[in-house]
């Protein structure tokens, strides 16, 4: 699909991963519908990329909720022209255990991650184009392996995986096309302080935004797209999760203490570090 012209809605657009995706998409000519739930910080990237001069417009909506979600719908409606794509980026972080888990943080971050995601998806099949329309759902890795630290998120980002794959089978008989996204560990706000320093001790490496937004302007342009998971040795220690989980538990049990120490740390703010971080921004 070639990019210049065609209109794109994207969630999440102002967080780390969400701006570049839209510099990579306005780069190359689309027409963006910018949403995100701070006016502010959209109308500055919406300057930056003169999306206004090209058609666009931002949409200050916080997809969480029903009357963000009908702010869209209602935007939609007046277009009164299909969608080409979709893209959904906004999304929320959890890291500290289970157990030391807050219930109405969990229930936020399935809100947002799953349900919010499930509900806008729903809401946009009628715009989007019957011959070319694309759906893209950012997910993670997570999507596919279990992390200490990260249950709840993972279980949001299965899900997220397991509703692209069958979303993709329902629409088989439609020119629509659905596809995932995994990024691996991602320099952005989504990641707190300490995560940031527990993945340095442990050598895990994290991509700068733009290596996400990249894969995303590849699989838009495709002729079909295909689900894609970023970076090395993470497609192997995915391939061998699917296949022998037993060595990746026992992998990952050598990391448990450290990942413990930093998921119990007290970060500066004089709270618990189990807190959620977003990109609904």
């Amino acid at each position: 699909m070639t990019l210049k012209g065609k209109l794109i809605l994207l969630t999440g657009a102002s967080g780390g991963i969400g701006q570049a995706i839209a510099r990579r998409l306005a780069a190359q000519g689309a027409r963006l519908i910018l949403v995100g739930r701070s006016t502010e910080q959209l109308n500055v990237l919406a300057r930056e990329l003169r999306v206004l001069v090209n058609e666009g417009f931002v949409l200050q909506a916080d997809i969480t909720q029903h009357s963000g979600r009908e702010t869209i719908r209602t935007a939609l409606l007046a277009l009164q022209e299909p969608l080409d794509a979709l893209i959904n980026c906004a999304g929320v972080n959890l890291f500290g255990f289970l157990e030391d888990s807050d219930p109405d943080t969990v229930a936020q971050l399935i809100n947002t991650n799953v349900t919010a995601t499930i509900l806008l998806t729903q809401l946009t099949l009628p715009f989007l184009h019957k011959s070319t329309g694309r759906i893209l759902n950012i997910g993670s890795s997570f999507g596919s392996l279990g992390y200490p630290g990260f249950s709840v998120y993972c279980a949001s980002k299965f899900a997220l995986r397991g509703f692209s794959e069958a979303l993709r089978r329902e629409l088989g008989d439609s020119n629509i096309q659905v596809a995932h996204l995994a990024p691996r560990a991602t320099n952005t706000s989504l990641n707190s302080d300490a995560v940031c320093a527990m993945n340095r001790e442990l050598g895990n490496a994290m991509d700068e935004p733009d290596i996400v937004a990249a894969q995303v302007e590849i699989m838009l342009s495709a002729k079909r797209m295909r689900d894609r998971n970023v970076g090395w040795p993470e497609r192997l220690f995915l391939r061998i999760n699917s296949i022998v989980p037993r060595i990746i538990d026992n992998a990952l049990r050598g990391q448990l203490p450290i990942i413990r120490r930093y998921a119990q740390r007290i970060p500066d703010a004089g709270v618990a570090t189990n807190t959620i971080s977003t990109r609904l921004s």
